[in-house]
């Protein structure tokens, strides 16, 4: 299921909330109307945890993390640090990086399983994300952006990329993925995937301005809705056929 929503206003969902397969976190003064959808469709099944990073509300962006773990630059205070430790299940594992490039949601995207990574990341934190996050890590550029945080989402069922993606590239990320990949926008064009959609294995957020043919991408390529495009078509050809036939 893919549902909208707005932060104050903004359409940027993923620059305020992380959602993995364990637990979501989401900013701290943000409005009812914005926890609700989270908060309607998670809480009985994982932690939707109230938080800063670094004093700031870019929680999203400041962080990456999946089911396993969670990765948090090394500016974060020790209360946030241990309020979100709190706060998370016991089998979730949670570091802080010393890293220089410190928006980790910006330079990392990964799901349960494997891990992109801008190509100047420190070999300190490739080796920290492989123990915390249990991932495989594979420095890349999508549509020769470094940003590969900001610009692919993808979950273990699928994922998005930019639609100046190159065939050669989607293949090839595809293949490292090891799920299936569509270019496609949010936001009414924004190539900027991860910053306008968070996704987990059974929910995606995107912002208000997201139109309903994006949406129908989204749900399509994650595998979040049971029919699925394909199929619909298929069955409307059939029913076609029969009417004319």
């Amino acid at each position: 299921m893919a549902v909208r929503a707005q932060f104050e206003g903004n359409n940027e969902i993923g620059v305020f909330s992380k959602l993995t397969n364990n637990y979501c976190l989401v900013a701290i003064g943000g409005s009812e109307n914005f926890y609700s959808v989270f908060e309607g469709e998670l809480a009985d099944t994982i932690p939707v945890v109230h938080a800063s990073i670094a004093g700031c509300r870019i929680i999203g962006r400041m962080c990456v993390g999946n089911r396993h773990g969670l990765l948090v630059p090394n500016t974060t205070t020790d209360q946030e640090l241990q309020h979100i430790r709190n706060a998370l299940p016991d089998t979730v594992k949670i570091y802080r990086a010393e890293e220089k490039l410190s928006a980790l949601g910006n330079v990392i995207a990964c799901n349960d399983y494997v891990a992109l990574v801008h190509p100047d990341l420190d070999r300190e934190t490739e080796e920290l994300l492989v123990d915390t996050l249990n991932v495989e890590v594979f420095r890349h550029t999508v549509a020769s952006n470094v940003l590969v945080g900001s610009y692919t989402a993808f979950s273990n069922q699928g994922g998005m990329v930019p639609p100046k993606t190159s065939v050669e590239d989607l293949d090839e990320l595809s293949s490292l993925l090891q799920v299936p990949l569509v270019a496609g926008t949010v936001n009414r064009g924004s190539d900027v995937l991860a910053a306008g959609l968070v996704v987990n294995d059974w929910m995606a957020v995107c912002g208000q301005d997201t139109t309903s043919t994006e949406v129908s991408v989204i749900e399509s390529v994650f595998k979040l809705s049971d029919r699925e495009p394909s199929q619909i078509q298929t069955q409307m050809r059939d029913s076609l056929v029969d009417t004319l036939s």
